[in-house]
C-alpha cells in the first residue's frame, strides 16, 4: 500500500513497520514442536502456569550461582522485596551467564502464543530468599498497569529454580485458575500450591495469575532467577534501553535485542528519530 494515498485514514491502515528496514522475524521459539507448544497452551489456558523440568543442567545451575553470589548483598527495602531476600537487578548488563534462560525456545514458544509480536523483557533479576523469610504478599505481575480484570495477560514471567524449591524454603506459591478472576484477591479457602520442583527447572506463569514467594523456614538459602516479560506497548519493569550499553546489546542474540526494545511495535512505536532502533548498533 502506497502510505502516501488517501486510503490512510486511521492508525489501523498503517499495519506495516514504518521503519521499514527490519521487519518482525519468528523468534527462536518458532522451532518447538508445535504439539507442546498446543500442550503448554492449554496448560497455561486452564490453570495459568505451566513447568518445565529440568531445563538446565546441574553445571548450569552451578555456574549461574558462582557468577551470582558475588553480587548478592543488601536485603529488601521493604517487606515485598524482603527483609531477607537478596536480589540482582539487571542482571543482563553483569554476565552473559542468564541469557540461555531469556531466549529459552520453550519460553519464547509460549511468548510467542500469549503476546503480540516484538513483546519486551520486563526484568531479569536474581532472587535469594534467606532463612527466617516469611511469605510475600500474594500478587500478580501485571497488576501494576491500571486495566482493570478480568482480562488477558499483559505480561508473563519465568522463575528459574538454581537451587531445589521445596514447600519449606521459599518455594513459589501458586494460586491455581487465579488468572481468570475478577478484582477479588486471594482467600484462605483459595487453592495455594507451593511449586516445588529440582534445580534446573522453571515455572512458567501469565501475569494474571496471583503467586508470592514462600517462606524459608529452612537453614539454607534458596537461589532463583526471573525473567519477566510484556506487550511491546507497555513500558517495562527495567529501563534496559538505558541499564544495557550498546556494546553489550551487540553481544546479545537476536531474540534478546528485540525484547530489550530494538525493534519496533507497528506502526512506529519505538522508533529512534523515525528510524528503526537497530540502526543504533551499527553505528559505532
Amino acid at each position: 500500500m502506497n502510505l502516501d494515498d488517501e486510503s490512510v485514514t486511521t492508525l489501523e491502515d498503517l499495519r506495516g513497520d514504518l521503519a521499514l528496514r527490519y521487519r518482525w522475524t519468528p523468534s527462536g521459539g518458532s522451532a518447538v514442536d508445535p504439539a507442546l507448544v498446543e500442550a503448554d497452551a492449554a496448560a497455561l489456558a486452564r490453570d495459568g502456569y505451566v513447568i518445565w523440568e529440568n531445563l538446565l543442567t546441574p553445571e548450569q545451575c552451578s555456574q549461574i550461582r558462582d557468577e551470582v553470589t558475588p553480587w548478592l548483598g543488601h536485603t529488601g527495602r521493604n517487606s515485598f522485596e524482603g527483609r531477607r531476600t537478596q536480589r540482582v537487578y539487571s542482571v543482563l548488563s553483569r554476565t552473559r551467564v542468564c541469557d540461555p534462560l531469556v531466549d529459552n525456545p520453550r519460553v519464547l514458544a509460549a511468548l510467542d502464543h500469549l503476546l503480540m509480536p516484538n513483546y519486551l523483557l520486563s526484568a531479569l533479576q536474581a532472587i535469594n530468599i534467606q532463612p527466617g523469610e516469611a511469605a510475600q504478599l500474594a500478587h500478580h505481575d501485571d497488576g501494576f498497569y491500571p486495566v482493570p480484570r478480568p482480562r488477558e495477560a499483559l505480561a508473563a514471567a519465568t522463575i528459574w529454580a538454581i537451587d531445589d524449591f521445596t514447600a519449606d524454603n521459599g518455594a513459589t506459591v501458586l494460586y491455581p485458575g487465579s488468572h481468570t478472576w475478577g478484582k477479588r484477591r486471594p482467600g484462605p479457602d483459595d487453592e495455594a500450591m507451593p511449586v516445588v520442583m529440582p534445580a534446573g527447572s522453571c515455572v512458567f506463569f501469565v501475569g494474571t495469575l496471583w503467586h508470592g514467594g514462600g517462606a524459608n523456614t529452612t537453614a539454607a538459602d534458596r537461589l532463583a532467577v526471573t525473567a519477566q516479560y510484556c506487550q511491546p506497548w507497555l513500558r517495562p519493569m527495567e529501563a534496559f534501553t538505558l541499564s544495557i550499553s550498546r556494546d553489550i546489546a551487540r553481544t546479545v542474540s537476536d531474540d534478546i535485542q528485540r525484547m530489550l526494545g530494538y525493534s519496533i511495535h507497528p506502526p512506529f512505536v519505538g522508533a529512534v528519530d523515525g528510524l528503526h532502533p537497530l540502526r543504533l548498533l551499527e553505528d559505532r
